[in-house]
């Protein structure tokens, strides 16, 4: 993936380590790769895609970093639990974790199972706190949680989103409750929230991509990598006096 405006923040993050989950395609490979080349050595999880998940790893390594991936599926709270430990005996320290593994599940509330339910908040809410209190417990100050949420946690402009939208405006709250808890330590803890984003899951030439679009100030899709680039400023030293906050990256859609 080339980014033109790597060199600008290359070194920043030199001699931090970090784990991004989800970090095998789409947003969370996008960000894995961001980081390493700002200088941190990267852990990934993943929940199917091994082969995936190492052709990140190949990318980071080729940045002169080092990075590794964990088979770990967001429902086990226990795997989530492990890959932080993991990352951690690995490198020796933990510095950055970004929750970016999610899932999305559409529907009406009439024909929502209450298994949608579980499966939904278990991976799209329980396994960031959970990731969250592990990687808390060793990160020292410096240290940053970043999770990846949605704007449709703050606007729903279409039926059939209740349920993922709850579960990313879930996010919301254990933001700001973590950034109180974690503030006095020196860590920071925020939640961005993509709008429409050109990945497998949401491409730009979908069924639905022109809906998407009608709704945006900017009528284009944005790449997984406009996401990257605002989670490592945040992860960065400019970010280290925002905490608690939702910063949206929708291309308007929100406006």
């Amino acid at each position: 993936m080339h980014d033109s405006n790597s060199s600008n923040h290359a070194g920043e993050l030199q001699g931090k380590a970090a784990l991004v989950t989800g970090g095998s395609r789409g947003i969370g490979a996008a960000i894995a790769l961001k980081l390493a080349r700002a200088g941190a050595d990267v852990a990934l999880t993943y929940a199917r895609s091994a082969g995936k998940a190492g052709a990140v790893v190949k990318e980071i390594e080729a940045l002169g970093r080092r990075g590794f991936a964990i088979r770990a599926d967001n429902l086990d709270a226990g795997a989530v639990e492990a890959a932080v430990a993991a990352a951690v005996r690995e490198f020796g320290r933990l510095d950055i974790l970004v929750n970016s593994a999610g899932i999305y599940q559409a529907g009406s509330i009439e024909t929502m199972t209450i298994e949608a339910l579980d499966e939904t908040m278990a991976i799209n809410f329980r396994a960031p706190f959970v990731a969250s209190k592990a990687a808390a417990a060793v990160m020292s100050e410096g240290g940053r949680i970043i999770s990846i949420g949605s704007n449709l946690a703050e606007r729903v402009p279409a039926p059939g989103t209740s349920l993922y939208s709850a579960s990313k405006a879930a996010l919301v709250g254990l933001t700001k409750g973590l950034a109180r808890d974690l503030g006095p330590r020196g860590i920071t803890v925020n939640v961005v929230h993509p709008g429409s984003t050109d990945t497998d899951m949401n491409p730009a030439d979908g069924e639905y991509a022109d809906a998407q679009r009608s709704l945006m100030a900017i009528p284009q899709f944005g790449a997984p990598e406009d996401v990257a680039g605002l989670v490592a400023w945040l992860a960065g030293p400019q970010g280290r006096f925002v905490t608690g906050s939702a910063l949206t990256i929708d291309g308007g859609a929100n406006a």
